[in-house]
């Protein structure tokens, strides 16, 4: 990926953020502060960028773990596909955080113990160099507002930040707040929004709108060795 292209990816998502009826006021946060980094690749149906991009989900793991402060995201920005159904930005995701959360089990990476590594489970969460993520998609043909971003873009949230969120009593805050300004923009609340612990996030990762029956297509090869 050439240097210009990839500054122009930045600065189309960086331009989308701070716009004021962008409802996500945890990556307006980011933005401010300086910590949202964002990674440039080629194709969200290609492997070709993955061991890069786990290569640097560890060391957003381990900057965290040296500095748990602060809201910070690591946003992917794919240059490819922009035609995308739902549907199918949904199962080129879910392949993207397969591939690299095989290549952190091959680097011989630990799942974190604090989330489940079930994609059923209510407490699931995916896992990078020890630190649960849950990530959130970004497309064009994307059917909430808010999810629509001109390039297919992956962005990965550390768990742990908004535990500490709500330590310090500050989570319900920012979650009506979000809340409030999506239902400003869309006209109507995010049917698959809910809180950590009552459904499994990954009904949320795509942004598409899923029914009771749907079943995630993932798998954690370290679950089939954990002990009974």
């Amino acid at each position: 990926m050439a240097d210009d292209v990839a500054d122009l990816r930045r600065e189309e998502l960086f331009a989308q953020i701070a716009e004021a009826g962008f409802p996500c006021v945890g990556a307006k946060s980011a933005l401010a502060r300086g910590t949202l980094k964002v990674i440039v690749g080629h194709s969200l149906e290609s492997a070709w960028d993955d061991v890069h991009i786990h290569s640097e989900l560890l060391e957003w793991a381990k900057g965290w773990r040296a500095d748990p402060e602060g809201l910070r995201s690591l946003a992917v920005v794919y240059d490819t596909p922009t035609d995308l159904t739902e549907e199918q930005f949904e199962a080129a995701l879910w392949e993207r955080l397969q591939s690299l959360t095989d290549k952190d089990q091959w680097r011989g990476q630990t799942y974190d113990h604090r989330v489940s590594s079930d994609p059923s489970d209510p407490h699931f969460s995916l896992s990078f160099g020890g630190e649960a993520f849950f990530v959130v998609g970004l497309h064009p043909g994307a059917s909430r507002p808010a999810r629509r971003f001109r390039h297919p873009t992956l962005v990965f949230n550390l768990h742990e930040q908004f535990e500490h969120l709500r330590e310090q009593g500050r989570y319900e805050k920012m979650r009506k707040t979000i809340l409030d300004r999506d239902v400003k923009l869309a006209g109507s609340i995010n049917p698959m929004l809910s809180r950590y612990g009552e459904t499994s996030e990954a009904r949320q990762y795509s942004g598409r709108q899923v029914g009771e029956d749907w079943t995630c297509p993932f798998h954690d090869k370290r679950s089939d060795s954990a002990p009974e």
